[in-house]
Parts: C-alpha cells; sequence; structure tokens
C-alpha cells in the first residue's frame, strides 16, 4: 500500500468529479489517500472569505451552500495535519531558497515527514523540492 496526498489543485478536481482523478481514485482504492490540513485550510479560508464578500442574498446563499459542500468533501478524507517535525521541516527547506510557494512547502514537508508522494499538477513547484515524490493524476 502507498501513502498520498492531494494537494488542493487536485482535491478541487476530485470536487468538480474531473474524469482523469476520478479515475485514478478509482485506481488507488488499496493505497491511501488523504489531504492535508494546509489543503484544508486553503479550502475552508476560500469559503471564508467568499462569505465576508458575498452581499446579495444568492450570493450568501450559494457561499454557504458551497461551504457546507467543502466541509462535507473535506470530511470523508483523513486530514494529516502540520506538525512540528513538519514545520522543522519547512523551516528546513525555506532555507534551500527553493522558490515554492509557502503552502506548497508546506504540503511537501508533511509529505516528506510521513513519507507520501504528493498528487498535484504542480510539478513545477513540487519538483523543485529535494526528496518529494510526486505524481500527477489529472492525465
Amino acid at each position: 500500500m502507498s501513502l498520498y496526498i492531494f494537494d488542493t489543485d487536485t482535491l478541487t478536481l476530485y470536487e468538480r468529479m474531473n474524469p482523469a482523478v476520478v479515475r485514478n481514485v478509482f485506481y488507488h482504492l488499496a493505497d491511501d489517500i488523504r489531504v492535508s490540513s494546509i489543503t484544508v485550510e486553503e479550502q475552508l479560508a476560500g469559503w471564508f472569505g467568499a462569505l465576508r464578500s458575498a452581499r446579495t442574498p444568492q450570493q450568501i446563499e450559494a457561499a454557504h451552500v458551497r461551504l457546507s459542500a467543502a466541509v462535507r468533501l473535506l470530511s470523508n478524507w483523513d486530514i494529516v495535519p502540520f506538525t512540528a517535525p513538519a514545520e522543522a521541516r519547512y523551516q528546513s527547506l525555506l532555507k534551500q531558497r527553493l522558490n515554492v510557494g509557502g503552502n506548497d512547502l508546506r504540503i511537501a514537508a508533511i509529505a516528506l515527514e510521513v513519507g507520501a508522494a504528493v498528487v498535484t499538477r504542480n510539478r513545477r513547484d513540487f519538483a523543485r523540492v529535494p526528496g518529494v515524490v510526486w505524481e500527477d493524476w489529472s492525465v
């Protein structure tokens, strides 16, 4: 059995029923597929932002419906937390000046700490992180 961690973009593709991602999830049912607490934070922060900026009753309703759907989706996944060892790994990676976004670097640190592959379309960033194994399930 292998361990995989979805990045935020891949989780969004899964949520939108991207055929390639859904197919790959089906092919990996025997594996352990998770999301990171960083992805949870990004997902919820986006919907909280939508709630704060909603002005009309229709916008407010739509934001609440999407937030509810996101919470339901996230509740179906085991979540890997950003632990103190992952934070230490993240700080070490930051010092390497890899030119990778902060949250992607945090997800990479989590993956390195737990021995998981990152499932992502973001080859450009994750390929820059030494030791990170990544796969693109959207193809």
